[in-house]
């Protein structure tokens, strides 16, 4: 049985965390808040350039810009956003085992041949897995999620565009938690390149739209190249804020259920400690009362 030394030790361990869990989920709280209005600010101008842009593949032809192209796949890539730090609960691990199984899905021909599969790792926390394990790494961008800027989704659509142009990829999918509320995130896997044409049969909005006639000036096709750059910006740039307030309301939830648990912890040991005490004191007072007795007696 521990001592009551050793239970008052792990009492204060325990409240010492504690503190940190605590200041952990407030400053999750502080930054959720943020990622939050920026990701609910940037959602509608996203999906109606997302719109747009993919009603106006369907009315020209695809071979004005090799972005919308679509190629026999004999090369991938596949972008992976992951958390640079963990401490947010399962937000890595499922992300990083829903990668695993897509890629032994649909890309398990594409792995054994050499340089016909690449990974883009965005978030320390994947590139620290898929580093250790036998795949391609093409490009890795850490740390960017300290703070989130327009310039890191540039940089990673000029890479797998230059890929995509090079005929390095043939497609290129994104892998990444989209948020949904403070305890819910839903893995996504989007297709960037080639552009997807618009599906009508998805939705009676998306029928609707592709049933109206537009007047574009200068023209479909000038306006399209103008576009897509911007649109592939612009939807990395949403998928990196995605991530980050998923990531910080995975945190916060994580950090409350840890604050909890120690509070349960630190009252089960607390009635330990006490239970430890009363029979120690218990102890101490039949041992004076067997010792006054044996004095009576040899007396």
């Amino acid at each position: 049985m521990a001592t009551l030394r050793e239970i008052r030790r792990r009492i204060g361990g325990i409240k010492s965390t504690q503190k940190i869990t605590k200041a952990m989920k407030m400053v999750a709280a502080a930054k959720l808040r943020r990622s939050q209005d920026a990701i609910i600010s940037a959602r509608p101008y996203a999906r109606k350039m997302n719109e747009l842009l993919r009603h106006l593949v369907t009315k020209i032809d695809p071979e004005i810009n090799p972005l919308l192209q679509t190629r026999e796949v004999h090369k991938a890539a596949l972008i992976i956003v992951t958390a640079d730090r963990g401490l947010c609960g399962a937000f890595n691990s499922n992300i990083i085992k829903t990668a695993v199984d897509h890629i032994e899905k649909n890309y398990a021909h594409l792995i054994e041949r050499l340089h016909a599969f690449k990974l883009i790792m965005v978030g320390k926390k994947g590139f620290d897995f898929f580093n250790k394990k036998d795949y391609e790494l093409h490009a890795k961008h850490v740390g960017i999620f300290q703070a989130v800027d327009f310039n890191h989704a540039r940089s990673i659509v000029q890479e797998i565009s230059d890929g995509y142009l090079k005929d390095e990829f043939d497609k290129v999918e994104v892998i990444y938690n989209e948020f949904k509320s403070v305890i819910q995130q839903r893995i996504v896997v989007e297709q960037l390149l080639p552009i997807p044409p618009e599906d009508t049969k998805e939705t009676d909005d998306l029928k609707s739209l592709a049933q109206v006639e537009y007047i574009y000036e200068p023209s479909s096709a000038d306006i399209v190249n103008a576009l897509l750059p911007k649109h592939l910006n612009f939807q990395m740039w949403r998928i990196l804020l995605e991530s980050n307030a998923a990531e910080q309301g995975a945190r916060m939830t994580a950090m409350d259920n840890a604050t909890t648990n120690a509070s349960e912890l630190i009252r089960d040991l607390t009635l330990s400690y006490n239970k430890a005490r009363q029979a120690s004191i218990t102890k101490e007072l039949l041992e004076i009362v067997s010792g006054a007795e044996a004095l009576k007696k040899a007396g």
